[in-house]
């Protein structure tokens, strides 16, 4: 399937368990280069199938969350450009709130499974899913992911996209919640050079806050930025290193969890061994 968009295309994408076995349920889709154009195609052919591959990817999504409400499970999906710090933050909320809430993890690279390992050390279920030359997650990617990982009941799953500001945008995983993550080692333009993400996301991380005497970054024109794209955005200002910000990072899922459990009725949720999809 390639992505008339982005560009990225017959990647071989893989998944790999939780287990630390590297034999240990690996599916790949497809193999092969990914192009940024089709040579010969028409435009409108291009946009046919950038439809038809979002309509797809949308019907996929919409199981994913119907599985996902019945068990009460809150879906939070991580989208950051490289090194904004996303799996850090991710592994001091983890540590924070596992004693709290159940927790567990899909992960997204294009290669590797650097960070997953690092979610598993932590002592967390993490699933890693390898895009190859994808540039993002999909629902159908989510959906298989999900089957392995078995999530808890009423549980919080964290789904870290692969790191691009551009093409997770426009795929729905299932997720209750889009949470864009932005350092302040970034610029505070970023919300109006890649406007569809900021649009799409639900919450925005400003995070390395502790950075701020270092670096040259307004923080008031970035939120103005942020709300000019998105005036119902909320937005967080913490530092994952530091722990400054992170109680109200906290709070906001604990609320989000809590706003789904009184949702979802307990005798509608089914059990954890019915498949997803």
């Amino acid at each position: 399937m390639m992505c008339t968009v982005c560009g990225c295309g017959k990647g071989a994408t893989s998944i790999a368990g939780h287990q630390h076995t590297p034999e240990h349920n690996h599916h790949n889709y497809s193999l092969g280069p990914a192009h940024a154009h089709a040579p010969g195609m028409s435009q409108a052919r291009m946009i046919q199938i950038e439809e038809n591959i979002l309509s797809k990817n949308n019907a996929y999504a919409a199981d994913n969350r119907h599985w996902l409400e019945e068990r009460g499970i809150l879906a939070l999906n991580l989208v950051s450009s490289p090194g904004s710090g996303k799996t850090t933050l991710l592994q001091r909320t983890i540590s924070d709130l596992k004693n709290e809430l159940p927790i567990s993890v899909i992960e997204g690279d294009q290669q590797t499974s650097q960070d997953a390992e690092r979610i598993r050390a932590t002592g967390v279920k993490a699933l890693q899913i390898n895009t190859g030359k994808g540039c993002h997650l999909d629902a159908h990617m989510v959906d298989h992911a999900m089957q392995e990982l078995k999530p808890e009941q009423d549980s919080v799953l964290f789904i870290e996209n692969v790191g691009n500001l551009v093409c997770p945008a426009a795929f729905d995983l299932g997720e209750n919640y889009k949470v864009a993550i932005l350092s302040v080692t970034e610029g505070e333009d970023k919300p109006i050079k890649y406007p569809d993400m900021f649009h799409a996301a639900q919450l925005m991380v400003l995070n390395k806050i502790d950075l701020l005497p270092y670096v040259s970054f307004d923080v008031a024109r970035c939120i103005e930025y942020a709300h000019r794209i998105n005036p119902e955005i909320t937005i967080l200002q913490l530092s994952a290193t530091s722990g400054e910000g992170l109680a109200n990072w906290y709070q906001w899922i604990r609320e989000a969890h809590h706003q789904l459990q009184s949702n979802t009725p307990q005798q509608e949720k089914l059990t954890q061994t019915t498949s997803c999809g």
